[in-house]
């Protein structure tokens, strides 16, 4: 990319952090469920960078070792001409999927397809029956974390980059994801929390992950179940390509075959 492009990439990521303003808030979850919205001191603004904060107002929790992350993947797909479309499970705001159309929007790649696959109604309660990991899982309490559809296609448009090549896939994956298995990805990315959410969406969109595509999975460090689900997928299905990490919670491989 020329530079101009690189910095436009920049300060995307900045923006879709709530870092390009004077100051920047964050929300401070408490035990039943609700948040605490109060402004970041400007010697905190590093958690916002490590993405190990909630933005009251961002597009992403992601922080910038994982957006950047998923800039190179995108990149790298991209140039070497790798098949399939690009896929976010746990979507929030929009803002991972939004730096994906931006970049593939920038490389003029219109027959590449962004998914966004989520329940735009935040996460489900634990089904401890059928996957005792996820018990005492307190993600769905959490209003904050649900965001509607529409929320997410309206900062689609105040980016420009709201198109038919961004594709919405409204449910919970166990009842989505199954019906994807005609489509081909280039790149998955993963960030459901929970165990049932990671495993349900790997069971269903990794076999078709073309080779030298990329799995990325946002909370392995940071939730329990989340990493579980991960590394009972790999061993059950032989995956052996190396995990690498991201940051202090994510990881992503790439895959060789």
């Amino acid at each position: 990319m020329s530079s101009v492009e690189d910095r436009y990439v920049e300060l995307l990521k900045l923006s879709l952090l709530d870092l390009l303003g004077p100051s920047t808030t964050r929300a401070v979850p408490r035990r039943r469920g609700s948040v605490r919205i109060e402004a970041v001191p400007e010697n905190e603004r590093d958690a916002r960078m490590s993405g190990s904060d909630w933005p009251a107002n961002g597009m992403t929790m992601m922080g910038w070792a994982r957006l950047t992350n998923l800039e190179h993947c995108v990149r790298d797909v991209l140039a070497r001409g790798i098949p399939g479309d690009m896929i976010e499970t746990g979507v929030w705001r929009g803002g991972a999927a939004i730096l994906m159309r931006a970049l593939v929007r920038m490389r003029g790649e219109d027959g590449k397809r962004v998914w966004l696959a989520d329940s735009f109604a935040g996460l489900p309660p634990p089904d401890d029956s059928r996957y005792p990991a996820d018990a005492h899982d307190r993600h769905h309490r959490f209003r904050f974390l649900s965001v509607t559809q529409q929320e997410v296609e309206t900062h689609f448009e105040r980016y420009g980059l709201l198109d038919d090549g961004v594709l919405f896939l409204r449910g919970w994956f166990s009842q989505t994801l199954p019906g994807l298995t005609d489509q081909s990805w280039c790149i998955l990315r993963l960030d459901g929390d929970m165990y049932e959410s990671t495993y349900v969406a790997l069971e269903h969109l990794y076999p078709q992950l073309s080779p030298g595509g990329y799995a990325i999975v946002d909370d392995y460090g940071a939730v329990a179940g989340c990493r579980q689900a991960v590394e009972e997928y790999r061993a059950a299905h032989g995956v052996s390509e190396p995990l690498t990490e991201i940051d202090w919670t994510g990881v992503y491989w790439q895959k060789e075959s």
